[in-house]
């Protein structure tokens, strides 16, 4: 329960910080961002929730997120070696 409440409390924090300094976070998002997902238009209210839902995740169980990605990372390590050797296997001619 007590997770919970401080996942809330951090959504809710991340939240109001990125509404408040918009001016300053979507020039921040935009230079790491590519650029088809670059914000164009009022898109504040999608990229404070997923920004929000990221921090508060990361701040109360960052050892879940750590695993998340490091599996992430393999399973894409993986794939990208399979994509690899089957197009040396592919005669393309």
């Amino acid at each position: 329960m007590i997770q919970v409440v401080l996942w809330l409390i951090a959504f809710a924090a991340i939240l109001f910080l990125t509404f408040k300094r918009w001016d300053s976070v979507s020039p921040a998002l935009d230079r790491v961002l590519p650029s088809l997902l670059k914000s164009r238009g009022d898109n504040r209210t999608l990229w404070g929730l997923s920004l929000a839902i990221l921090g508060a995740t990361v701040l109360v169980r960052p050892v879940d997120i750590l695993l998340t990605v490091v599996l992430a990372v393999i399973i894409g390590l993986v794939g990208w070696k399979l994509a690899s050797w089957a197009m040396n296997k592919v005669d393309l001619h």
